[in-house]
């Protein structure tokens, strides 16, 4: 689970406008806290994009500060950034990650969009093909 800190501040005009602290990419507006809330998911998934096409490490969430309240990621998501990281990290190109995996590069281009739903399975194998094990626990 990520939860990013987000600073949801009230508009004289009317309205919330939300931004985060460790992802500066991610802002968003909603004229009530509750769809400033949603937009803010939105807006932390889109941002992670820029990320994922430039192939660079997403940042781990901060402490909330006061004031702040937190977003999550949707797990599915999180999977995801996780995988890019490691990768990342590991000086690992798609194509060696494919070869590890034993499935041709497009999987891996599937499995790294945020936008495709890859089976927990997938993303388990890949993670094992990074030295990583996918964790799961219900609470």
């Amino acid at each position: 689970m990520k939860l990013y800190p987000a600073r949801f501040t009230k508009e004289p005009e009317g309205g919330y406008t939300v931004t985060f602290r460790d992802v500066p990419e991610a802002i968003t507006y909603g004229e009530t806290q509750e769809e400033a809330h949603t937009q803010a998911v939105d807006a932390l998934v889109t941002a992670m994009d820029f990320y994922f096409e430039d192939k660079r490490t997403v940042p781990d969430p901060s402490q909330p500060r006061k004031g702040e309240a937190l977003v999550e990621l949707p797990l599915s998501v999180a999977i995801n950034v996780e995988l890019l990281n490691t990768q990342i990290k590991q000086r690992v190109r798609p194509a060696e990650l494919a070869s590890r995996m034993g499935v041709r590069p497009q999987e891996v281009t599937r499995i790294m969009n945020l936008h495709h739903t890859t089976k927990i399975d997938t993303l388990a194998k890949a993670a094992a093909a990074l030295g990583k094990r996918l964790d799961m626990s219900l609470a």
